[in-house]
């Protein structure tokens, strides 16, 4: 009996160790081992330690030539001071793996199509048809194409190389105590950093901002409502404001020419459904303001992109310093160099350029096998790559890519296009080679103008409006990318696959690209909206354009002057809608006061006497954006096509139709056997708006008024959407405002800088902090700054010891 209990005794805890050193997925989610997990000495306990981001006073780090000076200030920024360029590279990749490893990781993973290899196909292989789709639209082709170039050029290939050697001698460096939670929780290990994985994240990035397009949205809509009303409904320019730079009848070049003769307008309807558009509330603004025009006689520039608001944070804020350059600013993780920022002589900003740089063009196989297609009378070869996914606790899977010369064909037979019997392949200019990380090199180290404009030489995708202002008093805009030249309406529909004649046959030269240099106005600015004036030679397209921010910055600082920082301050926190302005009068006017119900009668007054800001506190707000929510899609109820993906039109354009088209066809519901008017449906969703805000307010037990903050709810979401390690924020704003905050986007970081001879001064902050751990004290260090619209002025440092007090803690790097 006793043999038998010490082998029972032995078999459980042979058990116990085995069950406890296992993951395991239940309902869908996983479990990490719980015995490494629980550990008090190496498991996600050492991760809770609020300071543990500091360093010892000396660290002997492999590929160093001599020793980098690190000083971490009070919000956790680095200020990496280095001897030579190689070093400078390498002290910034080990750093930021040091406080960034995961999402850099993981990110990579995302934009290769390679996350199923961390936490399997997830439900209804969502997680695995992702993949998918990354792998078919070309991401590591577009990426392979990017490092090429960095190879190409030997101090791209130096920087991009001593980054990833800082940050695979961090992973070295790591047991499995030292791993940031998040690999923990999921159960795996860092893998080796290249710098093709810089690049990946450099597309990713391009993805985010300049992959969106409309094709076969607008070739749906064409077959389905006509030509005429495809104008109407989806004009190419919107006149509803001034452009970034309007130059009328002063464009001093000649443009170059192409055959002029219009593409022919496809006929079909492609059953492709659930294709997405943009994100319309990804955007941003940038502008520079003339000395003329500022308290101080400098110049002023001002940056806030506008993305998704995750954690980690986007950003990674870092100052790089050398003999050769002193830059500061917001790096991406897991790329080289300052970003967004300032030096000692000139201050950048991007804001999204807007442009259509993606065409799909209809490919006619010469059989199933896919293995030649028809182009210009012949029959070309296509080129099959077989991407091989590793899926977590499950078999390989294998999925066939074909590649024509124009790119990839995404979907096909076997990959979501179920009732579709046409090949369409996808071109898009990030695909091609480019050699951004040099622009980003050489603005670090720029000094006036002159070099900006050297800089941007370089740059090709994605599209960017590039912002200026230097210590010589010059500012400046440019909206740069690789812009093909179009005729008029190319690229708004799908293209013939089978003529080379329908790809691009030029691409506008850089020095023809949109820009301007200290306009009389006294400021530049950018906010999405349209680049030129309508007398700019090039055709221009794009998913849609910006129609109320850019008119608030420009009206405010036209009406400005002795302009201070906190007034630009002020202004990247301004909550004022031109859209509700607009539209909110008109709606009012055609509602029957005397027909309200009780609680619609309190609606119809908050209304009334709301100011058009979208303050935390507005009870307005909340009441016009259900109403325009409700309104919105009632009226484009035909848009909404299961099968077909269609795109609606914008919503300056429907306010605008509203206005003048008040018999306009789609006013009709066509659910209803009754045949709606415009004003049926200003009503109908009034209602129903109401209805939505008492169905809220019971829901969350809100006696008192709503408030926008509440209704809107801001939420900081963290990139494994573990609600734990989120952020819910009380915060005003909305996408159509300045500060164009909505629930999951926003302003990822607000930077101010005083372009000022004698040293720049400069305030940013942005929703998060510096560090990726949950368990940090620095993890949203920044975010009720940023709530709350307030900055932290940024330290800029000629050399370690002016850091004094306001230094964190320092640390030496040292060869090893």
């Amino acid at each position: 009996m006793k043999p038998l209990k010490i082998v029972l005794s032995l078999s459980i805890t042979l058990l116990l160790v085995w069950s406890l050193n296992k993951s395991w997925v239940v309902g869908g989610n996983r479990i990490p081992p719980l015995g490494k997990f629980l550990d008090p000495f190496h498991g996600f306990w050492q991760n809770m330690e609020p300071n543990d981001h500091k360093l010892p006073q000396q660290l002997n780090i492999p590929g160093l030539k001599e020793p980098v000076t690190l000083v971490f200030d009070s919000i956790l920024i680095p200020h990496v001071f280095a001897q030579n360029e190689e070093d400078l590279y390498l002290a910034q990749g080990y750093v930021t793996a040091m406080h960034r490893l995961w999402q850099m990781e993981f990110q990579t993973h995302a934009a290769a199509g390679r996350v199923s290899e961390l936490i399997g196909a997830g439900k209804d292989d969502a997680v695995l048809n992702y993949d998918k789709g990354q792998r078919r639209l070309g991401m590591v082709f577009a990426a392979e194409h990017a490092f090429k170039r960095m190879e190409g050029d030997p101090v791209a290939n130096m920087v991009a190389f001593k980054y990833a050697e800082g940050i695979n001698a961090y992973i070295q460096s790591l047991s499995y105590k030292d791993f940031p939670l998040e690999y923990k929780l999921m159960d795996y290990a860092p893998e080796e950093w290249t710098p093709l994985k810089s690049a990946l994240l450099l597309r990713s990035m391009a993805q985010t901002l300049n992959m969106g397009d409309k094709d076969v949205q607008m070739t749906n809509a064409l077959a389905l409502f006509g030509k005429e009303m495809v104008d109407l409904l989806y004009p190419d320019l919107e006149p509803m404001g001034a452009p970034i730079v309007d130059r009328t009848n002063r464009w001093d070049f000649e443009p170059v020419k192409i055959n002029d003769i219009p593409p022919a307008l496809p006929a079909e309807l492609i059953a492709i459904s659930n294709l997405t558009t943009p994100d319309p509330n990804i955007g941003s603004n940038n502008w520079a303001i003339s000395g003329s025009k500022t308290k101080t006689g400098t110049p002023i520039l001002c940056n806030d992109p506008h993305l998704n608001i995750t954690l980690p944070s986007i950003w990674y804020a870092i100052q790089l310093q050398t003999p050769t350059v002193n830059a500061m600013g917001v790096s991406l993780p897991g790329a080289p160099g300052v970003i967004i920022g300032f030096n000692d002589s000139i201050a950048w900003g991007v804001t999204n350029a807007q442009r259509d740089l993606v065409d799909w063009y209809k490919i006619t196989f010469e059989n199933s096998r896919k293995e030649k297609y028809e182009l210009d009378g012949e029959w070309k070869e296509t080129r099959k790559v077989v991407e091989k996914i590793t899926v977590r606790d499950q078999a390989v899977v294998y999925d066939t890519v074909v590649f024509t010369h124009w790119g990839p064909v995404p979907y096909d037979e076997s990959y979501r296009a179920e009732n579709n019997r046409m090949h369409y392949a996808f071109r898009w200019i990030a695909h091609d080679e480019s050699e951004e990380l040099l622009t980003f090199y050489k603005l670090n180290r720029a000094k006036n103008y002159n070099d900006y404009m050297k800089a941007l030489d370089h740059y090709s995708s994605p599209a960017q409006n590039f912002v200026f202002a230097s210590v010589t008093g010059d500012i400046a805009m440019r909206i740069q990318g690789k812009f093909p030249v179009r005729r008029k309406g190319e690229g708004k529909f799908v293209l013939d696959g089978s003529k080379s004649a329908s790809g691009p046959q030029a691409y506008i030269p850089f020095q023809h690209n949109v820009m301007d240099k200290n306009p009389e106005r006294g400021f530049v600015s950018s906010a999405n909206q349209y680049p030129a004036d309508a007398t700019y030679p090039y055709y221009i397209n794009a998913v849609s354009y910006e129609a109320y921010r850019n008119r608030r910055i420009n009206t405010i600082l036209r009406e400005s002057s002795a302009i201070t920082v906190t007034d630009m301050m002020n202004l990247q926190n301004d909550n004022y809608s031109i859209k509700a302005e607009e539209v909110l009068p008109f709606l009012l006017d055609h509602l029957d006061a005397a027909a309200l119900s009780d609680s619609e009668k309190y609606g119809h007054q908050v209304l009334k006497a709301w100011d058009y800001y979208y303050h935390a506190d507005a009870e307005g707000a909340a009441y016009f954006e259900a109403w325009w929510t409700n309104l919105f899609p009632m009226i484009w109820d035909e848009i909404r096509n299961d099968q077909l993906s269609l795109s609606y039109p914008t919503a300056w354009n429907t306010i605008n139709l509203m206005k003048t088209k008040p018999d306009l066809e789609f006013y009709d519901r066509k659910d209803t056997p009754e045949i709606e008017t415009l004003t049926d449906l200003i009503r109908q969703s009034f209602s129903m708006a109401v209805e939505d805000i008492m169905e809220w307010k019971e829901k969350n037990k809100a006696a008192d008024k709503i408030r926008w903050a509440d209704y809107k709810d801001t939420y900081i979401e963290h990139l494994t959407r573990t609600e734990a390690f989120g952020f819910h924020v009380q915060h005003g704003g909305h996408a159509n405002a300045v500060n164009a905050s909505s629930r999951k986007h926003g302003p990822s970081w607000r930077m101010v800088v005083s372009v000022e001879k004698d040293g720049p001064k400069a305030f940013a902050t942005y929703p998060g902090g510096q560090s990726g751990n949950p368990g940090s004290l620095h993890y949203s260090s920044m975010l009720e700054h940023w709530s709350n619209g307030k900055y932290f002025k940024l330290l800029f440092l000629q050399k370690p010891e002016d850091a004094g007090k306001q230094s964190f803690f320092s640390t030496t790097l040292n060869p090893k």
